[in-house]
Order: structure tokens, then C-alpha cells, then sequence
């Protein structure tokens, strides 16, 4: 049985697709790069119906890396990564991903073919060339912006850190997955602080456990609030939900 259907099948019989990203760079975890990445890919996922279960920040450290790598692809349907397929030395992230699946890397010519039809002056140097090495038996993922791809290995999208790159690359990518019901949400707006609304909304989420819910405080010129928000991929159950919540907040002089 591949890894993948391993994955998918940890996610139980409810058919949902989830996925996982793995962040790699000291650079975010020193703060001296502030992630980008993350929300854009989580509004991304949501859209297109695959569940963001997890994301999880490491080091340009070869034994993290692998270790992440082999943790997250197992227990999700995917796993995206950002960060490290650069050109420098501290690039590891490639050579990381080969070493998870047991696979060889070497210098990619379908990578070097790109990039030159992307950048026909640009001298593929040593470095440069650094980008062009890909884990054997991985696929590429087009960077519409400076040439250089991604790829796919299995249920393993690796793809740049910089986010207009990423973005490009999420982009290329995502017709190749598979995508599950779409996440739909609604928000109640309670002008209460958020332990008057805690009760009703507990009340309400047990009896939609099939309905996720949310309560999100905010404080505005010296007034409290509260944000409700209800998502579920059924649209039924979500308007049900939406239903017995409002009347559960008026019936206790929450809202009008």
C-alpha cells in the first residue's frame, strides 16, 4: 500500500482531504523573515476543499527536516512545504526530501531545461544548478515567476519560500490533487463580552458536534464583542446550526 493511500486512509471514511505544511528556514524561527506563507495557503486549502490540519515550523536541520517530512506525509493526504530550494548552501530541503522516500537527487534536466527557457542569458553556475536537482521520481511544479520548480514526490509538494514564487507554484500544483466538499462558514456578531456568549454556544456545539464553532473576542473603543463563527462542508447542517444558535442568543438576551 503507498504512503498516500496510508494518509487517506488515517482521515477515516468521512472523505475529507487533509494536508499539513511544513515551514523550513532558521530565518523564520530567528524572526529576521516574517512568514507569508502560512494564511495564504490556509484561505487557499479552504477554497478548494482540502483541510489545513497542521502546520509546523523547522530549522535548516537535516534531521528535523526528514523526521518532519516522514511524520506529516504519513498522517495526512498531503504535505506542503515552503522554504529551502534555493540556492545556497543552507538550501537542504530537496536533498531532505530524498532522504525521507530513500530515493537519489541529482541534477534534473526537465529543471535545467526550464530554467533556461525562463532565463536564456542566465549562467547556470554551480549554485544555480542547485535549484535544478530534484529527488528521483518526482514530478515538477511550474514557477511562472523566476523558473526555477518545484516538485511533487508522492503526496509531497515542495515548493519556494518566497511567497510570490509559492504562490505561482500553489497555483501550478493544485489541479493535480484531489479536493473534498468545501468548507462554508457563517459569523454572528454578539456585542457581549465573550464569557456571556461561552454557555449558549457550548449548548449549541453539542448538539451539532458536526459543526465546528468558534468564538473570536474583540475589544473596540471601549467596547467588548464577540465573533461566532460556524463552518461546516453541509450546507444544511450549517444553516440548521446558524438556526438554533441565533434563537439560543435571543432566547437569553444575547441579540435581539
Amino acid at each position: 500500500m503507498s504512503e498516500q493511500t496510508d494518509a487517506e486512509n488515517q482521515n477515516g471514511d468521512n472523505g475529507k482531504i487533509t494536508a499539513a505544511l511544513l515551514v523550513i528556514g532558521d530565518e523564520i524561527l530567528s524572526g529576521r523573515t516574517k512568514d507569508k506563507n502560512i494564511g495564504t495557503i490556509a484561505d487557499h486549502l479552504t477554497d478548494v476543499g482540502i483541510q489545513l490540519r497542521e502546520v509546523r515550523v523547522v530549522a535548516d536541520e537535516e534531521v528535523d527536516i526528514v523526521a518532519a517530512v516522514n511524520a506529516l506525509r504519513k498522517e495526512n493526504t498531503y504535505l506542503f512545504t515552503t522554504g529551502g530550494i534555493g540556492p545556497t548552501h543552507d538550501d537542504i530541503t530537496a536533498d531532505c526530501v530524498a532522504k525521507a522516500f530513500n530515493v537519489s537527487i541529482d541534477v534534473d534536466q526537465r529543471a535545467v531545461d526550464v530554467m533556461r527557457a525562463k532565463r536564456p542569458d542566465m549562467e547556470l553556475n554551480e549554485a544555480r544548478l542547485r535549484m535544478a536537482r530534484i529527488p528521483d521520481g518526482a514530478d515538477l511544479i511550474e514557477n511562472a515567476v523566476s523558473g526555477a520548480p518545484g516538485f511533487m514526490l508522492d503526496n509531497v509538494m515542495v515548493m519556494a519560500g518566497v511567497p510570490s514564487i509559492m504562490q505561482s507554484m500553489l497555483a501550478a500544483v493544485t489541479p493535480r490533487l484531489k479536493t473534498g466538499k468545501k468548507m462554508m462558514s457563517v459569523t454572528l456578531e454578539v456585542k457581549r463580552p465573550e464569557g456571556a456568549v461561552a454557555g449558549p454556544l457550548g449548548r449549541i456545539a453539542e448538539t451539532f458536534p458536526d459543526v465546528s464553532m468558534g468564538s473570536y473576542p474583540y475589544y473596540i473603543d471601549g467596547n467588548y464583542g464577540t465573533n461566532l463563527v460556524l463552518r461546516s462542508t453541509d450546507a444544511a447542517r450549517l444553516e440548521a446550526a446558524e438556526a438554533a444558535l441565533k434563537k439560543e442568543l435571543t432566547d437569553t438576551g444575547l441579540i435581539d
